[in-house]
């Protein structure tokens, strides 16, 4: 069989890995490598396959981008805002392991209210974290959950200790329970129900009308939305963040 090279074809397959990847590359202005596009493209693919794509409303691949605008194109939901990181030098991301905060001025306005979420909604958050940095907030609220009970994805000391990269997440897969997973396990216990708060989701801060306790680490995902099955997550994130390091130089 001989092998035909098309003009135009990409070797992706997914409708909205191509979306994602062709907003990426326009924020950019140059395309990216195809390991990268092939990383995301097989991401997205192997979501649907788990059947946990359709709970992500608002997420950003934090790497691969060539730029840090492209970084912050999402892909799926409300583009992030950004505070006080460099979009014109790139000096705060890294193409294989993220974007980081520096503790005390940079944040993203994750442009989801924690009212976008009923009360004890079955919902979920998560993070992959390239370097953490313990004593603050590497994720998303930490005051909080968007299912607005009294359980966070820093439910567990452990969560934000500087040992602790990699994959974070929490999901409330029934009312008043939630399943907290990091260092690739997954610990389930009850929460108690508390009242909504109108503010949004913060990442590398605390949320609220005026950030709070930023995190000076590195992250290089984050995604919010439905409920979903946390340690297939985990394995397609993890998958995707090692392919996209590899793919560059």
């Amino acid at each position: 069989m001989t092998l035909v090279w098309r003009p135009g074809f990409s070797g992706l397959t997914d409708a909205d890995a191509i979306a994602y990847v062709s907003a990426v590359e326009a924020a950019d202005g140059q395309p990216l490598e195809f390991g990268v596009a092939k990383a995301i493209n097989d991401f997205v693919v192997g979501c649907k396959l788990d059947g946990i794509w359709s709970a992500i409303k608002a997420s950003c691949i934090l790497a691969g981008a060539r730029t840090t605008n492209g970084a912050l194109v999402p892909l799926v939901g409300t583009a992030p805002t950004p505070f006080n990181f460099d979009l014109v030098g790139n000096t705060d991301y890294n193409r294989k392991t993220g974007l980081v905060g520096d503790g005390t001025s940079k944040s993203l306005n994750a442009g989801v209210s924690y009212q976008t979420y009923g009360v004890d909604s079955l919902v979920h958050t998560s993070v992959y974290v390239s370097t953490a940095a313990s004593g603050t907030y590497l994720g998303v609220n930490a005051q909080n959950t968007i299912a607005n009970s009294n359980a966070y994805i820093r439910s567990s000391g452990a969560v934000y200790s500087a040992s602790t990269n990699g994959f974070i997440g929490i999901s409330l897969p029934a009312t008043l329970t939630a399943s907290v997973r990091y260092n690739s396990a997954t610990v389930t216990g009850s929460v108690a129900s508390t009242s909504s708060v109108a503010t949004v989701i913060g990442i590398f801060a605390r949320s609220g009308t005026v950030p709070s306790s930023r995190s000076a680490g590195r992250l290089a995902f984050y995604s919010i939305g439905e409920s979903l099955d946390l340690a297939a997550l985990d394995a397609r994130v993890t998958a995707l963040i090692t392919a996209i390091g590899a793919a560059i130089p």
